[in-house]
């Protein structure tokens, strides 16, 4: 095996190590789904019907795309004309 192989494979076994500490229980515990705090294309995932995942909320704000937001802080969030985050889908500024 080469060495330009070699440091590749280390590279990617450090690198997977590093998201496999990134992704545990205790750092998902932190965060909490919060619907309807989101400007457009940028949730986190779920956007409702004919979308897919992360970054496809067509609207800011829509009311069924969420953002991670730490834990205790989503019913907190004030947005523009008094809405505020919610930790349950919201049918508000969804796209027809």
């Amino acid at each position: 095996m080469s060495y330009h192989v070699k440091s590749l494979a280390v590279a990617g076994a450090i690198a997977a190590a590093l998201t496999a500490q990134m992704t545990t229980p205790a750092a998902a515990a932190a965060k909490e789904k919060c619907y309807g705090v989101a400007l457009a294309g940028q949730n986190d995932c779920k956007a409702g019907a004919g979308t897919t995942c992360a970054g496809t909320s067509k609207v800011d704000y829509q009311g069924n795309a969420f953002s991670l937001v730490p834990a205790g802080t989503c019913a907190s969030i004030k947005l523009p004309e008094g809405r505020m985050g919610s930790l349950e889908e919201l049918d508000r500024d969804i796209p027809s």
